[in-house]
């Protein structure tokens, strides 16, 4: 008596339990796998103030910009709220979903985008502000991938990490906070283009 039914529970168990853990599966994978990459950028939510100091650098900058490593899409969506065209790069689609979703909530889905790719594979060509959240071990790479790839009017944005070669122009905040910005066309040495007038001569 009851085998039957008791067999019956024992396989709704298994199949709800397998289910859990697919899901499980599904929902944890995009956050641990970048810890099993060769450089591993971690999603580490920024403060309110690393935003502040992201947005004071940015103050007098226009053009548009992209956050490399853009987590739940807080500090594309805060720039976007000072009149940027602001675009996101994240490797985990859970995250770019939310932040499409905080950026529908905040009414400013129309100025921002998040991209589901990774960040080596992306070209910043044409970003003239750029944001990263980085790690040490990314940034010797990431410099020189930005400095081959970006305009001198190009301004980096580090936060909590600064970049080993290139000496910031400006530096605001404390601790974890640290900001620094960088412009190419000191960091690389860049110069503007003159009109030079060449001296007429006498035939």
């Amino acid at each position: 008596e009851g085998g039957p039914g008791r067999r019956s529970w024992g396989l709704w168990v298994a199949a709800g339990l397998g289910g859990a853990l697919v899901a499980l599966y599904a929902v944890v994978t995009p956050f641990v796998a970048p810890a099993l990459r060769k450089v591993c950028l971690p999603f580490v939510p920024a403060t309110s103030a690393q935003i502040q100091n992201v947005l004071k650098m940015l103050e007098s900058r226009s053009g548009s910009l992209v956050d490399i490593g853009s987590g739940d899409g807080r500090v594309v969506i805060a720039a976007a709220k000072r009149g940027f065209k602001a675009v996101g790069y994240e490797l985990n689609p859970w995250l770019v979903w939310y932040s499409r979703y905080r950026a529908w909530r905040d009414g400013v889905h129309q100025n921002t985008k998040f991209y589901i790719s990774d960040l080596w594979k992306v070209s910043f060509s044409h970003y003239t502000n750029v944001v990263v959240f980085g790690v040490p071990q990314m940034m010797p790479q990431l410099e020189k991938k930005l400095q081959e790839e970006l305009e001198c009017n190009a301004r980096i944005i580090a936060c909590r990490f600064p970049f080993p070669c290139w000496i910031p122009d400006h530096t605001t905040g404390e601790g974890i906070d640290t900001v620094w910005a960088y412009d190419l066309k000191h960091s690389r040495g860049c110069k503007t283009k003159s009109l030079e007038i060449t001296p007429e001569t006498e035939s």
